[in-house]
């Protein structure tokens, strides 16, 4: 795996799969325009090294994950469903039947051994320590012109419980006010802002840590959406396959990756709020202003040549989608181990991740699609769900075309269309009240007698299996004479 951001440009650089711009291009708009152009290209264009942006000596890497080649090579397998199985059989564990079979675990022991970062003394985060050091020597971006100012938008923020100590890192975009003081975008329902929530009853400053451009496995880490409790560093150690090393920081009690690029060092005092936003988020509109929470800068330290690895959002599909389709399939074992008469799940691009979300089951019995509505709703993340189709497991929910014929010709609004009220995103704007809305779930599974239909459901159309071998040997010798 890479032991840092570094090694994973030099490995995208071997691949074919970075673009290094040398002419100098502005972090105020356009790095952001130029990087949205190439996002939209097909399969998600390169990634990308701005070596000279305007006005700084820091080069910005941003699009990095924005392929499905390229989130595989930083996750460290050859498709995301390798990922998948190995999560699968970290969570199902078999039972030795003898010594072969117990040699055989060692490499998952070994794994299990990864999950458990540990501490160091010296730290290439820390080459360089200034403790009057400056947000405005770095090249942070204006993503979109009607911004509220330039944004952190890849930070990796740690904060820990005043109470209990458990450790949270999330990924919440910091908007600059000046050189020491951004905003902190905590989202009611992550984990930061229930730190947050805490220290301010408690009346206490709240230590806060922010490290930019770790190992590229480590940044997916801060993105999941892990189950509140669990440390995202544990499942940075399993993707890195490697223990993640931390130090101490310098001006306050946390400690960071010790391989990332830059780390800002800080505090958020309770009672304190400021204006943030407008931000073009990953709706693909702008959100708008309100009050957050207010970071203050106390050391900043980085590496000798830091790299500035950040990213942007806006309509889809953009680097986030990649990010997403991760997380997709990285939870789909887990949430089988819950529900297991579920077969796949797809988060379209343009469903905006949790605004529309597709399911296919094992039916199994009379209104098993509602079932399974209601149980994602009290998922952890997906209680964010807008809307939930549920359809049959014949239907390939990766293959949305497939999915929005069955929606069409399954459906009857009246009866199988499900609504109910409960938490929103943050960033939903369409509901009357923030936070709070209404869910629809679609139910495109078969009827069956069982659920009152009384009439015969039609039969899907197919051909034979010679039938379709001889479409296949036809066709692949018309393909080859036509594209010669």
């Amino acid at each position: 795996m890479f032991q840092d951001l570094n090694d994973f440009l030099r490995a995208l650089d071997k691949d074919r799969e970075l673009a290094r711009i040398q002419e100098p291009v502005s972090p105020d708009l356009e790095i952001c325009a130029v990087t949205d152009r190439v996002s939209k290209s097909p399969g998600g264009g390169p990634g990308l090294l701005f070596e000279q942006p305007t006005g700084f000596d820091v080069p910005v890497a941003i699009n990095l994950f924005g392929s499905m080649r390229r989130i595989c090579m930083a996750l460290g397998v050859q498709t995301l469903d390798d990922l998948a199985r190995e999560v699968d059989e970290l969570a199902t564990p078999k039972i030795p039947s003898g010594m072969l079979d117990a040699l055989k675990m060692l490499p998952m022991i070994n794994r299990l051994r990864d999950l458990m970062p540990r501490t160091v003394k010296d730290a290439p985060c820390q080459e360089v320590v200034r403790e009057n050091g400056s947000l405005d020597d770095l090249p942070i971006l204006r993503c979109w012109p009607e911004d509220g100012g330039r944004f952190i938008t890849l930070p990796l923020v740690f904060t820990r419980d005043p109470e209990t100590r458990a450790r949270n890192i999330g990924t919440y975009r910091m908007q600059i006010y000046d050189g020491r003081t951004t905003g902190m975008h905590w989202q009611r329902h992550k984990g930061g802002a229930q730190h947050h929530r805490v220290a301010e009853r408690l009346g206490r400053r709240l230590p806060v840590a922010v490290a930019l451009g770790p190992d590229p496995a480590l940044t997916y880490a801060a993105t999941a959406p892990m189950p509140e409790g669990l440390d995202e560093l544990m499942l940075g150690g399993f993707l890195r396959r490697e223990r993640v090393d931390l130090v101490r920081c310098v001006s306050v009690d946390l400690e960071v990756p010790a391989n990332a690029q830059i780390v800002l060092e800080g505090y958020v005092d309770p009672g304190e709020r400021r204006a943030e936003g407008p931000f073009g988020d990953h709706t693909g509109f702008y959100s708008h202003a309100a009050d957050f929470p207010v970071f203050h800068l106390t050391c900043l330290t980085h590496r000798k040549r830091p790299v500035y690895h950040t990213t942007i959002v806006g309509i889809p599909p953009m680097e986030d989608y990649y990010l997403g389709k991760a997380s997709e399939r990285l939870f789909l074992p887990l949430i089988r181990k819950t529900l297991p008469e579920v077969v796949d799940m797809h988060f379209p691009a343009s469903g905006i991740f949790h605004n529309l979300v597709l399911v296919s089951i094992d039916k199994r019995y009379p209104g098993h699609a509602r079932k399974i509505m209601n149980a994602f709703w009290g998922l952890g993340q997906l209680m964010f769900s807008k809307t939930i189709v549920v359809v049959d497991k014949d239907v390939d929910v990766q293959n949305e075309a497939e999915v929005a014929w069955i929606v069409g010709t399954h459906i009857d609004p009246e009866r199988d269309v499900q609504f109910t009220r409960g938490p929103m995103d943050d960033l939903e704007d369409a509901t009357d009240l923030p936070a709070y809305g209404t869910k629809m779930g679609i139910d495109a599974t078969r009827k069956w007698a069982s659920e009152g239909f009384r009439r015969q459901w039609p039969t899907r159309i197919q051909t034979t299996e010679q039938a379709a071998r001889k479409a296949d040997d036809v066709w692949g010798r018309i393909r080859r004479g036509w594209t010669a």
